[in-house]
């Protein structure tokens, strides 16, 4: 079968650098495509043209005929006066379901979705609850093709796998843009990298994460012996050019020219391959006191709601503390709190003199027509940093920005670029506290891993709020968790806090922040009764036609395999062979969950 969507050699740019060119991409049926790339590769952009939204400078792009396509941009934004039901039923209208289906079809997505309250003002939600909208928006008219950009910014923990359960159970191709490893991880069918460093400028490969880091390495490996043979055929080729050649006959005339085509092509692999990295080192103070702040009793309230009530805990120097728990369960504002900025309704707050903390706020904007020079140096040429003066020019290349960026306005920077100025500012004020609220939103991977490494060596303490797992279970060395009902518990780790979260209640849920009391909560369904949760009792009821369409993939794989053709062809061979051993993972996969879907029924 054709795919849904095949874009083929398409480019773009913007100005006189391209973001990419003569890409291919396909979307066939029950895709789910990881896409990863460097900040500014044009991860959303090419969502853009998928969609339609943006027109490719070169290229063609095919969509299979009446193929129904939602799209979830980065930032999801609703009209002031538009409620939760007002935008679901706009979004029906505009779908292909049946007038007589439509009100089953709203009550079940935003159900599943897991609102309560359909009339709440959807400008009005937080940022989490804002983006389970803009996914149910998406979700209602029963798309082909689902494009989501960075989803699980903004999402709690909680969202996320909720997010993840529906991705896996959903029958539609899916394309998203994603920084969260462990999402990546538990979703991605197929692992897509946009980036330069590629000779067809992705890299594509069957499986989650992890297989396509297993894969990327052995390509960078090959890539690197091949660079190596080519700088020695180029060396010779140099050396006999400096031996001066007579170019009278036709063999050395070729040869002349074989020495031109292997030293431009050495050059372009060299520009490609050629990759930098942030330089991200948080200052510390030379405080020697290692109690920095004690929370004695410490609550806070807001009307008739309890974020928190009677938390006891302590931050010393080199503890670094992982923050978690639902959307309106209070994380900004304890973090705000900590920060002096506001005062607990109970309890006492004690920091040590002079305490200097600087604060990562996730809201903060940057003003869009200050050009990057002001905005990383905003008093002169230079800064200061660790005691030194830098030239803002050295300072921007720190972050991956080039000098023709210094005169840009940042509203032209992308989201991750942003991101990394925010940082540039941070560092520049040494820490005893460091009040990290959702720093990895839209940073690529490789940033997070130096972020990650940074606050791993930074000596003071840190506190972190962040829906990237992968990250919490890496930094934190202890995990405090608020339920969203007023309760607040200290972890090993984030495993400890999900299992506690699976035994205790369904917690409450926020949608308008922290300064509301509307709560969406997940809609009770008179039909469904049973211990299975709707999501699972919709993919039991399919898991079975499921596992019978694998095991035909399946067999069809070891068909393949073992075709005598191929025998003598190697490179077939393996990738058969892969193919085969990723359709028996999906087949153990399923009897894994059947049984567990089994399990919980009883």
């Amino acid at each position: 079968m054709p795919p849904i969507i095949n874009a083929q050699r398409i480019g773009k740019a913007y100005g006189a650098s391209p973001l990419f060119q003569d890409i291919s991409f396909t979307i066939s049926e029950g895709d789910r495509i990881g896409l990863i790339g460097p900040n500014g590769s044009g991860k959303s952009t090419l969502l853009g043209i998928l969609s339609g939204s943006i027109e490719p400078d070169s290229g063609e792009v095919a969509v299979r005929r009446h193929t129904r396509l939602s799209y979830v941009i980065q930032e999801s934004q609703f009209q002031p006066g538009e409620t939760v039901r007002s935008v679901v039923t706009k979004a029906l209208e505009r779908s292909a379901v049946p007038q007589a289906e439509r009100s089953g079809r709203l009550f079940e997505t935003l159900g599943r979705a897991g609102f309560e309250d359909f009339d709440l003002e959807a400008a009005a939600l937080s940022g989490g609850w804002r983006k389970r909208l803009a996914i149910a928006e998406a979700l209602v008219q029963q798309p082909d093709v689902l494009l989501l950009d960075e989803p699980t910014n903004h999402l709690d923990l909680e969202g996320i796998e909720w997010l993840e359960a529906l991705l896996r159970a959903e029958s539609f191709a899916c394309v998203v843009v994603s920084h969260d490893r462990y999402f990546l991880e538990n979703v991605a069918t197929q692992t897509v990298e946009l980036s330069r460093a590629y000779p067809d400028g992705l890299l594509r490969v069957p499986g989650n994460y992890s297989s396509f880091l297993e894969k990327k390495e052995e390509f960078l490996l090959m890539q690197e012996k091949h660079q190596e043979s080519l700088e020695n055929r180029v060396r010779n080729e140099i050396e006999w050019l400096r031996r001066g050649p007579k170019a009278r006959t036709t063999k050395a005339k070729a040869r002349i020219n074989t020495a031109n085509q292997l030293i431009a092509d050495l050059a372009d692999l060299n520009s490609r391959t050629r990759t930098a990295s942030a330089r991200i080192d948080f200052s510390a103070t030379d405080r020697k006191t290692k109690r920095l702040v004690e929370l004695d009793h410490v609550s806070y309230a807001f009307g008739d709601r309890t974020l928190f009530a009677g938390l006891d805990f302590i931050i010393t120097a080199g503890k670094r503390v992982g923050l978690v728990g639902p959307n309106g369960s209070g994380k900004t504002t304890l973090l705000r709190l900590l920060r002096g900025e506001m005062q607990p309704t109970g309890g006492e707050i004690r920091r040590a003199d002079f305490l200097r903390v600087v604060y990562f706020d996730q809201n903060r904007v940057l003003d869009p027509d200050v050009t990057l020079r002001r905005a990383l140096a905003p008093d002169s040429d230079a800064v200061i940093y660790q005691d030194r003066v830098v030239h803002v020019a050295s300072w921007a290349s720190r972050f991956l920005f080039t000098g023709e960026q210094l005169n840009q306005p940042v509203g032209r920077l992308s989201g991750g670029e942003r991101a990394r100025v925010l940082i540039a500012q941070l560092m520049l004020q040494p820490a005893d506290l460091l009040l990290l609220d959702e720093p990895t939103n839209d940073l690529d991977i490789p940033t997070l891993e130096i972020l990650e490494e940074t606050l791993l060596e930074y000596p003071g303490a840190l506190v972190l709020v962040t829906h990237d797992r992968y990250m919490l279970d890496r930094v934190s060395t202890v995990v405090l968790g608020l339920d969203g009902r007023g309760g607040a518990e200290s972890f090993a780790d984030y495993m400890q806090w999900e299992a506690w979260q699976s035994e205790s209640k369904q917690p409450a849920r926020a949608a308008g922040g922290e300064a509301t009391t509307a709560k969406p909560a997940r809609a009770a369904d008179a039909a469904v009764k049973k211990k299975l949760s709707y999501m699972e009792a919709r993919e039991f009821a399919t898991i079975e036609e499921r596992i019978a369409q694998a095991e035909n993939v399946l067999q069809e794989k070891r068909a393949a395999a073992e075709d005598p053709n191929i025998a003598t062809d190697a490179h077939k061979l393996l990738q058969a062979h892969a193919e085969m051993e990723q359709a028996q993972k999906t087949v153990d996969e399923l009897y894994a969950r059947w049984a567990d879907l089994e399990g919980k029924q009883g």
